[in-house]
């Protein structure tokens, strides 16, 4: 049987066209390294709550760590009726834990899982973005070292202006590309911020821990406010206007 997170009063499922619509597993299995590293992270949560017995967190950690390594080389994936990354991964976990899988439901919805597979994986996305940018700027900086004392003319407003270092020419673009590292270093700190526990908007009653499962998945603090965490997509707007400054000055 398919594996729905929704339409439990519904006597009968979506029409074809609705479920089509809805889909986003062939794009969004992307996050699903992320997806199995916050569900790992939330097992370990609901056991500290006494929600899962010491037998049943290792059953759940190990199914985890095996579909890790069968997502990486990729020897499963989603199927046809997936409607997403999380449904995916939760059927592959009741397949290998039947209903032991499905306990990993509490005290959490889709609205923080996505959300925090959004800022675990673009967190990812700007490390590699950063580190490529640092490796342009050294071999910006060797080839301006080499060309100290070649000369060539400086433009100002399209026309030639006075005679310039090349090597000062191609120094520039060390700097502008420095302050592109700065724009994301400055978006982490506003995304080292954790939405798990928020459940669908208002939080769980299980007594989870918040900060804790935040600081297990590498962020600085969980978000304050529930609602605000499960709604805000302010950190993907960002994302990409510091990418587009990259490009204007790649250009």
């Amino acid at each position: 049987q398919p594996t729905r997170l929704w339409g439990g009063r519904f006597e009968s499922g979506p029409s074809d066209a609705m479920a089509a619509l809805s889909a986003s597993v062939h794009f969004d299995w992307r996050l699903a390294p992320y997806d199995i590293n916050q569900t790992r992270a939330h097992a370990r949560i609901l056991h500290a709550a006494g929600l899962l017995s010491d037998t049943e967190l290792s059953a759940v950690d190990g199914a985890l760590a095996e579909l890790a390594v069968q997502v990486a080389d990729g020897s499963i994936g989603p199927e046809a009726q997936d409607e997403d990354v999380h449904t995916a991964i939760e059927r592959h976990l009741i397949a290998r834990l039947g209903e032991l899988g499905g306990k990993l439901r509490a005290g959490r919805s889709r609205n923080d899982q996505v959300a925090t597979d959004f800022r675990l994986y673009l967190r990812d996305q700007v490390r590699a973005i950063v580190r490529a940018v640092i490796d342009l700027q050294g071999a910006f900086m060797q080839q301006a070292f080499e060309h100290v004392e070649t000369y060539s003319p400086g433009f100002t407003h399209l026309q030639h202006a006075q005679p310039v270092s090349f090597g000062h020419e191609l120094a520039k673009h060390v700097h502008a590309l420095g302050r592109d590292i700065e724009r994301y270093a400055d978006w982490d700190r506003r995304t080292a911020r954790s939405p798990l526990g928020s459940g669908a908007l208002a939080g769980s009653s299980l007594g989870l821990d918040p900060r804790a499962v935040a600081i297990d998945l590498g962020f600085e603090r969980a978000l304050g406010n529930s609602i605000d965490a499960v709604s805000d997509r302010d950190i993907i707007i960002e994302f990409i206007s510091a990418c587009s400054m990259i490009m204007m000055h790649l250009s």
